[in-house]
């Protein structure tokens, strides 16, 4: 009889190893999760950021201002704008196309 309840103490004291050693894992495991889901929120919010800056330095208004100050560039007069029509084939074919509005000298 005291065979059977060495036996029995040695699986017992392996399944209480194994529980505590998968409740540390899981622990880490979370701690982890935990970690990586805050780095993600941090991501989203600076590409948001870098969104608003994106669109707020491409804006028209802007390229133009710039355009006009620091390169001296200003629109052409209408009557020196011609809207240049593309062929059938360079609609298809956006790559094709070169210009849709051309400024004569």
């Amino acid at each position: 009889m005291t065979r059977v309840n060495v036996v029995l103490l040695l699986v017992l004291i392996g399944c209480a190893l194994s529980l505590v050693t998968s409740r540390h894992q899981a622990r880490r495991l979370f701690v982890e999760l935990t970690r990586e889901q805050a780095q993600a929120r941090a991501y989203e919010t600076e590409y948001g950021q870098l969104s608003l800056e994106q669109s707020t330095w491409g804006m028209p208004a802007r390229v133009e201002k710039i355009a006009r100050d620091t390169l001296h560039m200003a629109l052409p007069p209408a009557g020196r704008v011609d809207i240049v029509e593309l062929p059938a084939r360079a609609a298809a074919d956006p790559r094709a196309a070169t210009s849709l509005v051309e400024a004569r000298p």
